[in-house]
């Protein structure tokens, strides 16, 4: 049976849909099927499917604003059995580094998900190209079989 994901992204400027794509890809290449969310809604999102979420943080630590709508529906969402993988795309020069991945964590375990391995924080001062970082940490850290 071939294993599918949902890749949910949080993004304002493009690097965590580049981060998705590249995810989406390596899984491809892996026989997994994706379904990319870009603007998610969470009633659109298939619980029994592994989700990936990929998010930036915006602003003074909030999650872009793509991604809201989806976060708020966490807050009354019932997961259990949903898996999870979270990468967090953030600038440690800023004192809210990944703070809207971190925020996505939170909701999703307080709704009953599983995290499949802690979550990756990438620095991209650090890693200029995250998406070459995600994927890398990705097929080391989550089994897609």
């Amino acid at each position: 049976m071939t294993k599918h994901y949902e890749i949910i992204v949080g993004t304002m400027l493009g690097a965590a849909e580049y981060v998705a794509d590249a995810i989406a890809a390596s899984l491809s290449e892996k026989s997994a099927t994706t379904t990319i969310h870009t603007e998610p809604k969470f009633e659109d999102i298939n619980q029994q499917a592994t989700w990936v979420v990929c998010t930036s943080t915006h602003g003074a630590g909030e999650l872009p604003d793509n991604i809201q709508e989806f976060a708020k529906a966490l807050n009354t969402a019932d997961l259990p059995g949903t898996q999870v993988v979270i990468i967090g795309l953030g600038d440690t020069s800023y004192d809210t580094f990944c703070y809207g991945a971190k925020e996505i964590e939170t909701k999703l375990v307080n709704a009953g998900a599983t995290l499949l391995t802690a979550p990756l924080h990438i620095d991209v001062l650090e890693h200029p190209i995250p998406e070459d970082e995600a994927v890398q940490w990705f097929e080391s850290n989550v089994d897609v079989a």
